[in-house]
């Protein structure tokens, strides 16, 4: 897979975010927030948009994974989905606050608290096929809602996700036919954020 293609993202990040330099922006909180199922895209996307912007990004799963100490499979593992689900809402929330770019994770927005949050923020849903984000993620052992049958997993998810991703989105990006650079100039487009 070459760098310009969408990958799936997921790891720890040192620090517990990727701070991006050059972000003195003062706002009431993050100017894009991305949203989308797993494989869409999410992590790519938001550190290169926020690069190119020249403010911060944050990745909620990467926060999360950093302050535990332990990816976020483990998470599920060791303390189960409802106790990763209580750490989404509180970082996601707390990280909502900051400027810059934030990647919420692919679940997020089962969250009311956190669908409610999201008001008056930009939020950009990256669309992907059950195939492409298949193909992304693979059997990627990071993403423990996809272990087994990732294709069936992706279905039931994307079926009861997608509506929520419609409701809450100001801005849509199909990111199955462009690569990594074309979506990230999309994004740039759509919301007209080009600072350079």
């Amino acid at each position: 897979m070459s760098d310009g293609e969408l990958r799936a993202g997921g790891e720890a990040v040192p620090g517990g975010a990727e701070a991006v330099p050059g972000s003195e922006a003062g706002s009431d909180g993050a100017d894009i927030v991305f949203v989308g199922a797993p494989g869409s895209g999410k992590s790519a996307v938001g550190e290169l948009v926020a690069r190119r912007l020249g403010v911060d990004f944050h990745d909620v799963d990467a926060v999360i994974a950093y302050r535990a100490g332990k990816p976020v499979a483990e998470i599920f593992a060791d303390d189960g989905e409802p106790a990763f689900r209580a750490l989404e809402v509180t970082t996601t929330l707390e990280l909502l606050r900051q400027p810059g770019v934030l990647s919420l994770g692919g679940g997020a927005v089962t969250s009311a608290e956190i669908r409610e949050a999201l008001r008056g923020h930009r939020v950009v849903w990256l669309q992907v096929s059950v195939g492409q984000a298949a193909r992304r993620v693979g059997l990627n052992e990071a993403r423990p809602l996809l272990l087994g049958n990732v294709r069936g997993q992706l279905v039931k998810l994307l079926a009861a996700r997608t509506p929520l991703y419609a409701a809450l989105a100001t801005d849509t990006v199909d990111t199955d036919a462009h690569d990594l650079d074309a979506v990230v100039d999309l994004v740039v487009e759509l919301t007209g954020a080009d600072h350079g």
